[in-house]
């Protein structure tokens, strides 16, 4: 069977992240010292980009690369915000992130690596994998910057397990910790030969997407699928299917896909949720799909690097 999610953007980074493996201090300690480990330079949540050599620009875009540390350099070690975070092997070769949030802004060691950049600037201009990469490593390390302290006692908590556990160093409580991932439901839901799309007062001039929202507790994903369409547009929905999924590190959600089928028409817009919501044609929907450049006022459908593009897209193709 054909893993869908694998066509979405944010995934396919294809590491083995070696759950077993790094348990193992000793197991870590020589990935870190391996002359063929790699380390992913970060700071303050964006990724250092290397500047293109002279010459190499060209009309579709200067050709962009991720900044990777040279291990023979100590003083990241001396900067890094915590240990490098292991990510996995990508064959005999390890790969870590370095956070280097601690620098301040134009200090000589950031000038000379590269430009920050954010995630999805980035996206689009780097190959599937890098991209799920990255989306993996901000995940990770925004998950450290809001997790320094225990939720259970507030005492400080310490980096274990190559970044992926955070343990409480309060002796009565060791409370350990792990990555944080909010699942969210994202649906598309139509009567056959329309959708309903909504926007928020921060989307760009025209831009409409599908709906969704967070799983409360309790709640089954079809559930919060009917709940969250109720909520925003004030219709009923029926045949809540599954599509895919994509993580979205903006800042720790995964996002689920769904399509729906509405039982009702009328449209009820929570005014605090969304700034509007309309029923598209599909003819609306697929003319706004083929336009390129400046906006005229008309439609505009969410980025490629969304899941909600993808479920735009699979409606306007038949399948769901």
């Amino acid at each position: 069977m054909t893993n869908r999610s694998q066509n979405n953007f944010y995934t396919g980074a294809g590491l083995d992240r070696a759950t077993v493996a790094r348990k193992q201090a000793d197991w870590l300690a020589q990935r870190l010292a391996a002359p063929e480990s790699r380390f992913l330079a970060v700071w303050r949540g964006q990724f250092l980009v290397a500047s293109p050599p002279e010459g190499a620009e060209t009309p579709e875009g200067p050709p962009v690369r991720p900044v990777y540390l040279d291990p023979g350099s100590p003083w990241w070690r001396e900067a890094a915000t915590l240990a490098p975070a292991f990510l996995g092997v990508e064959g005999d070769v390890a790969h870590f992130a370095v956070d280097l949030s601690s620098l301040e802004e134009g200090h000589p060691h950031l000038l000379g690596l590269g430009t920050p950049t954010e995630l999805r600037t980035l996206a689009h201009q780097v190959d599937r994998p890098t991209a799920s990469l990255l989306a993996y490593v901000r995940g990770l390390l925004g998950w450290h910057q809001r997790h320094r302290f225990c939720g259970v006692c507030g005492t400080v908590t310490e980096v274990i397990e190559g970044g992926h556990v955070r343990r409480c160093t309060n002796p009565d409580c060791k409370t350990l910790h792990f990555p944080r991932t909010d699942p969210a439901v994202i649906m598309l839901v139509h009567d056959g030969d329309r959708c309903v799309m909504g926007r928020q007062a921060r989307f760009g001039q025209g831009m409409y997407s599908t709906l969704a929202g967070f799983v409360e507790p309790g709640e089954s994903l079809e559930e919060a699928v009917a709940r969250e369409v109720m909520e925003e547009a004030g219709i009923q929905v029926t045949d809540v299917r599954y599509q895919s999924s994509q993580p979205w590190p903006f800042p720790s959600s995964l996002m689920l896909g769904f399509h729906a089928r509405a039982v009702t028409t009328e449209l009820k817009v929570d005014l605090e949720e969304l700034e509007d919501a309309r029923w598209f044609s599909r003819d609306e929907v697929y003319q706004a799909s083929l336009r390129r450049g400046p906006l005229d006022g008309s439609l505009r459908l969410p980025p490629a690097d969304s899941i909600a593009r993808r479920l735009i897209e699979d409606w306007l193709a038949g399948d769901v």
